[in-house]
């Protein structure tokens, strides 16, 4: 049980993401790398209350990036996006 609340990382706040949130009653997350659609979806489930639809995850390759004459690589991350239904609120969200 708690390793399913260590899958949700925290809410992926822009203009798309809010969009989504108040068009369709989407929310989009940060997630585990390792974590999988029936993972995310009872996390949710749990960390929220409320029944999930649907869960849609992308997965963010990581990039070069360079600061003078040191090359790295950001970190890859992956991101899901939790559909709920119509009528339901989540007071976490209700504020951003």
């Amino acid at each position: 049980m708690s390793r399913e609340y260590e899958i949700l990382r925290y809410p992926v706040l822009s203009e798309k993401s809010t969009g989504l949130k108040s068009d369709y009653n989407k929310v989009v997350l940060r997630v585990e790398l390792s974590a999988t659609k029936p993972q995310i979806k009872r996390a949710a489930e749990a960390a929220f209350k409320v029944r999930v639809i649907k869960v849609n995850i992308m997965r963010r390759k990581s990039k070069s990036r360079r600061l003078g004459r040191y090359v790295g690589k950001t970190s890859s991350w992956k991101k899901a996006v939790v559909s709920l239904p119509r009528d339901a609120r989540v007071e976490y969200f209700e504020n951003i």
